[in-house]
C-alpha cells in the first residue's frame, strides 16, 4: 500500500489548479511531489533527432473502477489512446521548468479484462516548430491512485520505432518565406504497425523501454529535465468539418464524391489533381480513409488562398488563372483496407489539393474530412446595429481570434503558430470581451514572466526554442498585466508581477541618454510593418523606426513612456510607493524632453527624431496615449494624424493604438470609417484577416481581429472604469449607426446595451450585472448605472 505524504503546492501551481478548468482531482504528491513513474524512452533510437514511437503495454482488469484517473506528458509530443481510442492529446506548450502534464479519467474507455494502453510520441527534432521546447524523446504515464499504479511507465512498457514516418521539408522551403510550424509527414502504409494499439496485435519483436528518471514536479530535484505542472487550461475543441466545394479536377470526369461522403475510385496508372475548397479558413487534422491503391502516392497540400501569375493573392475566392502554393504531406497507400492517414500536427487551409498518381492498382478514397482543433472559446458575446456589413467584421474577426488560439494564442495558425505579446494583447482583450475566458490570457502573461532573460526583459514570443527579444513587447506586456487588472478580479496575482515588471522597466532606465530618450539599444526594436520602416538586410529586421548615432527615437521613447504611466497605477494600487513616486519622476523628466525635443510647433506633430523632418501616425498616436500633449489640444492632434496622409502611416497591427486614441480624444465616432480596411478585405474574399493589406503573407492574424474588441468596447463603448471590473463606463459611439444591440460576459454575469439613436437624442436601455455599477455617458450629459435594467433617455 501507498503511504500518504504532506506535500508543499507552490502558490502559482494551486492557483492554476484550483481556477484553471473541470477535470479529475490530482493527489497533491503528483503537484509537488516525485512521482513514481519514470520517464522512458526507445533504447537505442537518438533521443534527439526525428523520430515518430509507439509505446504500449497491456493491463488487465477484474471491473472496471468508477474511475480511473491518470498523469500523462510526454516529449516533444504524445497521442495517449486506450483500446484505440484517443483520450488525451498534449503536451500544453511550455518550456523545461514548466513541462505541462495532462490529467485524464480513463475509466470510461476502460472493459473488463484484458485493456491496450497506447500511446505515439514524436520528435520533430531540428524540422521541429519553432514554439516547441524540447529535451529529448520521452513518455510518462502516472497512475493518481494506488488502483491506478499498475499503469505507471516503467520497464514492462515496450516501444517500436515507427519507420513509416518520414519528415517532409520540400514544399516549406519552396514557400520562401518565414514559416517555422514544423515539417510536414510521409508515411508508407506498407512499414506501419496497423492495429498495434488494438487487443490480438503481436508486439513480440517490439523492445523493452529504456527507463529514465521519475517524473518530478516543479521546483524539485538535482538534476535538471522537465519540471512537470498540472496543465492550467482546458482540452483543445474538436469537432468534424467537411470540405464544401470542388473547384479544379485534372484527371477524372468530376470528384465530388468527395464532397457527398462516397467513394471516390481512381483507375490504375493515373495522374490526378483535385482543387477543394473549405470556403472558410479552418485549422484542423485531415483525415484520408483509403483501401487498395498499392504503389500509388498521395500528395495533400494546404493552402489560404491561390496566387496568380504576378504573385498576387487578388480575390480569395477565385481560382482560374491562378496556381496552388502551399506545404503537403504524403501517403504511400499500402494496397490493404480502410487505411487512414493523419497528420501528426493540425493543418490550416482554405483550399486543399490532391495530387495522386496511381500504379497497377486502383485506389478508393473512402473518405476524406477533418477534425477542427483550436482553444474552447465560445462565442458569449454579440453585436448588430442598423449596418449588416458590421456582421460580417464581427464573423470573420470572431473566426480569426478563434484560429489564432490553441495551447497558446497564436500570430498566425499557418506560417508561425508562435505567441507573440504584441498580437496576444489584443487577443487576450477579445477572449475577455467575446468569450469572458481569461484563462488563456493567464498562461501568456505566466509565460512571458517566464521567458525573461538576465537583464530583465521578457521573450518576444514564448514558449519558443529560439531566441527573440524585442524590446517594446516587453512593454506591452506590462499592459497586458493593466489590462487583466482592469478586467478581472484578481490581484494578488497582478502584485505577484509587480517585480517582474519592474525589471523591464530597470533595464529601459538604464538605457536612457542625457537627453531622457532611449539610445540605440541593443535587440530588435520592432514598432509596425510600415513601407517606410522596410527590411534591412544588414541587420536582418524590419518594421523599426528610424534613429540617429544616438538612438533618440521618439516612438520607440513613447513606448517606454506609455508602460510607465501604467506601472505607476499598478504600483500606486498595491501600495508600492516607492516605485510609482519613481516612476512619476520619470515620467515627468521624458515628457518634458519628448515635448521639447519633438514638437514642431509649425505643423503641429511630434517628430520621430529631434531636428528630421520626419513624422509618423506611430509617435503623434503614442503621444496622445501619454499626455505628452496637454489634453485640450489632442483632439486637434488627433484630426491632423488622420488627415495628414504624409505621415507614416499605421497599419493594422498599430490601428489598435490609433483606435484607443480616438476613444481618448472624444473622437471615436471616426471609428467605422477608420475601419475600411477591414471591409476592403471582406469584399476580397477573406474569411480571415490579413496580417497587412496586400501583398500580406498571412492571410489569417491575431492582431487584425480587433474590430472584435472595438465593436463592444468602442462603439457600444463599454469599459472598465475601475479595476477589476468592478465599475463600468458605457460611453456609445455611434458614428453613422443609429442603432447598437451589444452584450459582452462580465466577471459578476452580463453586460447588455440596446440602443438607439435619434441626432444627438439616445434612447434604450443598459443592464449590469448584481452588485456592479457605472455611469452611462453621451454629448457631455452623464447617469449612473445601477445592476440590473437602467432605462436610458439623454
Amino acid at each position: 500500500m501507498m503511504k500518504k505524504h504532506r506535500f508543499y503546492i507552490p502558490f502559482f501551481i494551486l492557483f492554476f489548479f484550483i481556477k484553471g478548468f473541470s477535470q479529475p482531482d490530482i493527489d497533491p504528491r503528483y503537484i509537488s511531489g516525485f512521482w513514481e513513474a519514470h520517464w522512458i524512452t526507445h533504447p537505442t533510437a537518438s533521443p534527439t533527432d526525428y523520430g515518430v514511437y509507439h509505446f504500449r503495454k497491456e493491463i488487465d482488469i477484474d471491473k472496471v473502477p468508477a474511475e480511473f484517473v491518470v498523469h500523462v506528458s510526454g516529449d516533444n509530443r504524445y497521442r495517449l489512446l486506450i483500446n484505440g481510442v484517443e483520450v488525451a492529446l498534449g503536451p500544453a506548450r511550455g518550456d523545461l521548468e514548466h513541462w505541462r502534464f495532462e490529467t485524464v479519467d480513463i475509466a470510461p474507455k476502460l472493459k473488463p479484462g484484458k485493456n491496450i494502453i497506447g500511446a505515439t510520441v514524436w520528435n520533430s527534432g531540428l524540422q521541429g516548430p519553432a514554439a516547441q521546447i524540447s529535451l529529448q524523446t520521452a513518455f510518462i504515464l502516472q497512475g493518481n491512485g494506488d488502483t491506478e499504479q499498475i499503469i505507471n511507465t516503467d520497464r514492462s512498457w515496450k516501444v517500436l520505432q515507427d519507420m513509416a514516418y518520414l519528415p517532409e521539408q520540400e514544399s516549406y522551403q519552396a514557400l520562401h518565406t518565414y514559416i517555422v510550424v514544423g515539417p510536414g509527414d510521409k508515411v508508407d502504409a506498407a512499414k506501419y504497425p496497423w492495429g498495434w494499439e488494438q487487443q490480438g496485435y503481436d508486439d513480440e519483436d517490439w523492445e523493452q523501454v529504456k527507463m529514465m528518471a521519475v517524473g518530478q514536479t516543479y521546483g524539485l530535484g538535482t538534476d535538471g529535465d522537465w519540471r512537470l505542472v498540472p496543465r492550467d487550461i482546458p482540452p483543445m475543441d474538436k469537432y468534424p468539418v467537411s470540405l464544401q466545394s470542388v473547384r479544379i479536377v485534372d484527371g477524372l470526369t468530376d470528384a465530388d464524391a468527395l464532397i457527398t461522403g462516397d467513394p471516390l475510385v481512381v483507375a490504375p496508372h493515373q495522374k490526378v489533381t483535385i482543387l477543394l475548397d473549405q470556403e472558410q479558413l479552418v485549422t484542423a487534422y485531415p483525415r484520408l480513409e483509403t483501401t487498395g491503391g498499392r504503389g500509388a502516392e498521395i500528395k495533400i497540400s494546404y493552402a489560404e488562398a491561390l496566387f496568380d501569375k504576378q504573385g498576387q493573392k487578388g480575390n480569395r475566392n477565385e481560382v482560374d488563372g491562378k496556381f496552388f502554393r502551399g506545404y503537403s504531406d504524403y501517403f504511400y497507400p499500402d494496397g490493404g483496407a480502410s487505411r487512414i492517414f493523419r497528420p501528426l500536427w493540425f493543418r490550416t487551409w482554405r483550399y486543399l489539393q490532391l495530387e495522386i498518381t496511381t500504379g497497377a492498382d486502383a485506389l478508393k478514397i473512402i473518405h476524406l474530412d477533418g477534425e477542427y482543433t483550436g482553444y474552447p472559446l465560445v462565442e458569449s458575446a454579440s453585436f448588430q446595429s442598423d449596418q449588416k456589413w458590421l456582421e460580417d467584421v464581427w464573423e470573420v474577426g470572431w473566426r480569426t481570434a478563434r484560429l489564432c488560439a490553441g495551447e497558446t494564442y497564436f500570430d498566425c495558425p499557418y506560417y508561425e503558430q508562435l505567441q507573440y505579446v504584441g498580437d496576444t494583447r489584443i487577443q487576450a482583450l477579445i477572449s475577455l470581451y467575446v468569450a469572458g475566458d481569461a484563462r488563456l490570457m493567464r498562461k501568456a502573461i505566466n509565460d512571458f514572466e517566464q521567458s525573461r532573460i538576465y537583464v530583465g526583459l521578457t521573450q518576444s514570443r514564448y514558449p519558443c526554442g529560439k531566441l527573440q527579444i524585442i524590446p517594446p513587447y516587453s512593454l506591452f506586456w506590462i499592459a497586458m498585466i493593466y489590462d487583466y487588472w482592469m478586467h478581472q478580479p484578481d490581484f494578488d496575482y497582478v502584485k505577484s508581477l509587480l517585480p517582474g515588471i519592474q525589471a523591464v522597466l530597470r533595464w529601459y532606465e538604464s538605457e536612457l541618454n542625457a537627453e531622457h530618450l532611449l539610445k540605440r539599444t541593443k535587440w530588435w526594436q520592432y514598432v509596425d510593418w510600415t513601407d517606410e520602416w522596410s527590411w534591412d538586410p544588414v541587420m536582418h529586421q524590419g518594421g523599426v523606426p528610424e534613429q540617429d548615432d544616438q538612438g533618440n527615437s521618439l516612438v520607440l521613447t513613447l513606448h517606454y513612456t506609455y508602460a510607465l504611466q501604467l506601472a505607476e497605477k499598478l504600483h500606486r494600487a498595491f501600495n508600492e510607493d516607492y516605485y510609482a513616486d519613481h516612476y512619476a519622476d520619470q515620467l515627468k523628466e521624458i515628457k518634458s524632453s519628448l515635448f521639447t525635443l519633438g514638437w514642431d510647433a509649425q505643423k503641429g506633430l511630434f517628430r520621430d527624431l529631434p531636428k528630421k523632418d520626419i513624422y509618423s501616425q506611430h509617435a503623434n498616436i503614442l503621444a496622445i496615449l501619454c499626455d505628452v500633449l496637454p489634453e485640450g489640444d489632442q483632439g486637434a492632434l488627433m484630426k491632423r494624424i488622420l488627415e495628414n496622409p504624409g505621415l507614416i502611416q499605421a497599419t493594422f497591427y498599430f490601428k489598435f493604438y490609433l483606435f484607443q486614441a480616438l476613444v481618448k480624444t472624444g473622437m471615436a465616432d471616426q471609428y467605422l470609417a477608420q475601419i475600411k480596411p477591414w471591409r476592403d478585405m471582406l469584399n476580397l474574399g477573406l474569411t480571415t484577416f490579413a496580417e497587412k493589406p496586400d501583398p500580406t503573407r498571412s492571410d489569417c492574424h491575431a492582431w487584425s481581429a480587433s474590430p472584435n474588441y472595438d465593436l463592444l468596447a468602442t462603439v457600444a463603448g463599454i469599459r472598465p472604469s475601475a479595476p477589476g471590473f468592478s465599475k463600468i463606463s458605457v460611453s456609445p459611439s455611434f458614428g453613422e449607426l443609429t442603432e447598437i444591440e451589444a452584450k459582452m460576459p462580465h466577471p459578476q454575469g452580463e453586460i447588455s446595451v440596446s440602443l438607439q439613436r435619434d441626432g444627438d437624442h439616445v434612447h434604450g436601455s443598459v443592464s449590469l450585472p448584481a452588485s456592479v455599477s457605472g455611469v452611462f455617458s453621451w454629448k457631455g450629459g452623464e447617469m449612473m448605472l445601477k445592476s440590473g435594467v437602467n432605462q436610458i433617455d439623454l
